[in-house]
């Protein structure tokens, strides 16, 4: 009898208010880093460590979500989209997937977040363990919230930074038993029932990684830090069918997207093009992000538009 595929879940039913006016458009989740949509990127490192099957919530834009992962044919990965007509929070969510899981522990990953951590060493962690939850954590100085003790246990998870805690990268790692905690058809959050297990007594855990990449995609400021690390060897990264006129300038650093034009004169410094900009000639653009769908015929300086 064949092994049953390692499942996960993607949450990505917010609005993604942090990243305004970005996502007024489209679902945070399909806004480009380093020109592939955000979920791509999630979708590779899940499939990197094994996951075989995938669901994601969604809520705001969620049509945009659902044809384009098309049930997972174009990652080679069945996947199913979980609609939320109205959101059902971390808790409701992973609740509202219940049907979803078999007996096996399973991933759960934030949607918004950029990451190598060893996701294949913290699952083992967690089914040695015997936990019931396991949190993937590190140090992260504006996030460390939750305390453990000295075998791993967590003890406490607090609402703000605290000196000698460790801040959660938004991975988990679940027993199935997890779902009879959570209830059914109403908002919550994931958090409050750790809490609320903590308070029991309940086994959670936490997997503590160091040394890895990890960038939370949720700020206008972490989305252009997180485009400018797929340009550190590379300064410029250009999307296919895109086109530069010869006398056309990039300086910095630059993403520019699939079909974008660049025409006469025109100068990108530290932007972000998305797909099928045009930049008109002559003109300037600076620490900018340039969405789709626009041509561009003044100058913009630390912009989005």
């Amino acid at each position: 009898m064949k092994n049953k595929p390692m499942k996960a879940m993607i949450l990505a039913a917010g609005l993604g208010t942090r990243l305004r006016p970005l996502t007024l458009s489209r679902p945070k989740a399909l806004i480009p880093v380093g020109n592939r949509p955000l979920i791509d990127w999630t979708i590779e490192y899940l499939q990197g460590h094994g996951i075989g099957r995938i669901i994601v919530n969604a809520h705001h834009y969620h049509v945009q979500i659902v044809r384009y992962l098309d049930r997972g044919r174009p990652f080679g990965t069945p996947m199913e989209v979980r609609v939320e007509p109205e959101i059902l929070g971390t808790g409701g969510g992973i609740r509202n997937t219940a049907d979803f899981w078999d007996d096996a522990p399973f991933v759960v990953i934030n949607g918004d977040i950029l990451t190598d951590i060893n996701l294949s060493e913290a699952y083992r962690a967690h089914v040695e363990s015997g936990a019931l939850a396991t949190l993937v954590l590190h140090h992260c100085a504006p996030f460390n919230q939750i305390q453990i003790n000295a075998s791993l246990r967590i003890t406490d998870i607090a609402d703000s930074t605290h000196p000698g805690r460790l801040a959660f990268t938004g991975i988990h790692i679940l027993n199935p038993e997890i779902l009879d905690h959570l209830p059914e058809g109403v908002f919550s959050s994931i958090v409050d029932c750790y809490r609320a297990l903590i308070r029991k007594g309940a086994p959670l855990r936490a997997f503590i990684s160091k040394g890895h990449y990890w960038c939370d995609v949720g700020t206008i400021q972490s989305y252009v830090l997180a485009n400018r690390e797929f340009v550190k060897a590379e300064p410029f990264l250009l999307g296919p069918h895109c086109w530069l006129h010869p006398q056309a300038t990039l300086k910095g650093w630059a993403v520019v997207g699939k079909n974008a034009v660049l025409e006469e004169r025109a100068k990108v410094k530290n932007s972000i093009l998305w797909d099928h900009v045009k930049i008109k000639e002559g003109v300037k653009v600076t620490d900018s992000i340039v969405t789709s769908w626009r041509e561009v015929e003044s100058d913009l300086v630390g912009a989005v538009a």
